[in-house]
């Protein structure tokens, strides 16, 4: 949800290509519609989540692009509303200084229960120099997380909601060995807080489940190596190529190796094949393995479900199902996406194409690692929309359906 208003930018991009056609015409009903009189682009906001419900907004956008018509900031604050949290407002500031550094901050929060913050540096993204880097900080609160018990099977009448308060600091260095090979080091350091929920018409998770391992508040260190190799021709919209990354951690409480909650295990494989001028195939597959779960929290299980696979440890795409709606010892996914091109224009000073991409999402969470990950697997077919604004910024809205109905999402960045 918090990265609705991209995908809203740039459909106020397509807005702003339409206002130009009534320059000509100085009066009349279209002359409402006229950016060109506005120092911004305003831009209705409709977010809707499976888990949060439907957000509506306003949001005010500051676009700056450089002289070849790349997008190089995104000022963007908005003011919402939510029918379980009432009145919020966000500021939020993209920067894309050059095709191998980004940075970004967003905070905000509603009347009741949440609250946001999260400030992102990347550089070295192509790989070029002999670094690469990510540092992030986070503080979430968020009231809408759900749990439905344990397995491949756990049933939606067992729908519980609780209120997850989490502070992280993460710092990834990458060793770029060539072009394609790097082997890279995670760390972070991680306070959640489980506490009841709020959704007055949702069970909280302690009425049905208890205190679960990982209830209150919880102290996580993680260390993670992981093995890259990755042929993409874009980092972030590829057309052909591939990324792969085998990784093995180990997350404690205390340091290196003391007092340890669990081990992970895994493997993330990206492929891009194009097909004709315009089209591309996109598939993903994951698979994480816990060895070790002593001391494991809940919500640090593997899971399934939700809009986009941003991290190797968090919830991989289902979407037709709300983030993490399945959680057990281990999980495989695997998505699939065919992304054709079929509109581009000029607007706002930069170059936007819109793409059209059905997918289908499968996987499974499982407990024993003897289980075979290609039995017995959720699917979900649905289809994307995409703005694209070369080289730095895509966004998106993607349609699923699984056995559960209906789930829409929208994000910035491919869901993989």
């Amino acid at each position: 949800m918090r990265w609705a208003l991209c995908l809203a930018a740039l459909c106020g991009l397509g807005w702003a290509r339409i206002s130009e056609s009534t320059e000509a015409s100085p009066g009349g009903f279209w002359s409402l519609f006229d950016g060109s009189r506005l120092p911004f682009i305003p831009v209705p906001e409709i977010d809707v989540d499976p888990n949060s419900g439907t957000t509506i907004g306003i949001i005010p956008v500051w676009i700056r692009t450089d002289p070849h018509g790349d997008i190089r900031r995104i000022v963007a604050p908005d003011v919402i509303y939510n029918p379980y949290f009432g009145y919020g407002a966000r500021a939020r500031w993209f920067a894309y200084p050059n095709d191998d550094t980004l940075w970004s901050v967003v905070g905000g929060g509603k009347q009741r229960v949440e609250r946001e913050f999260d400030a992102t540096y990347e550089s070295g993204r192509l790989r070029a120099g002999t670094w690469s880097t990510t540092f992030e900080a986070v503080y979430d609160r968020s009231g809408t997380p759900r749990f439905y018990g344990f397995g491949n099977n756990s049933p939606v009448f067992d729908e519980t909601d609780y209120t997850k308060e989490q502070e992280y600091v993460r710092a990834r260095w990458g060793r770029n060995l060539n072009a394609h090979w790097q082997l890279a080091y995670t760390l972070r350091l991680r306070a959640v807080d489980v506490t009841p929920g709020s959704l007055a018409k949702i069970a909280s998770i302690e009425s049905r489940f208890g205190r679960l391992l990982g209830s209150g508040n919880n102290r996580e260190i993680l260390n993670r190596l992981s093995l890259g190799y990755d042929t993409r021709d874009s980092p972030t919209i590829p057309h052909h190529g591939l990324a792969l990354v085998v990784y093995a951690g180990l997350a404690g409480r205390h340091g290196l190796i003391g007092s340890s909650l669990y081990s992970e295990t895994g493997v993330d494989l990206r492929g891009y094949q194009p097909v004709r001028t315009g089209t591309t195939i996109a598939a993903h597959l994951s698979l994480r393995y816990l060895p070790t779960t002593k001391h494991t929290p809940f919500w640090a299980l593997s899971s399934l479900g939700g809009g986009d696979s941003n991290q190797l440890d968090s919830s991989q795409p289902l979407r037709g199902y709300g983030e993490s709606r399945y959680y057990d010892r281990n999980a495989f996914s695997a998505n699939f996406e065919l992304r054709q091109r079929i509109w581009s224009f000029n607007a706002v000073g930069t170059h936007v194409a819109l793409e059209l991409a059905p997918f289908v999402d499968c996987g499974k969470v499982y407990a024993h690692s003897r289980t075979s990950p290609l039995s017995h697997l959720h699917t979900v077919e649905g289809v994307g929309i995409r703005a694209i604004a070369s080289p730095t910024v895509v966004a998106y809205v993607d349609v699923g359906h699984g056995s559960e109905g209906f789930a829409i999402f929208t994000g910035i960045n491919y869901p993989f």
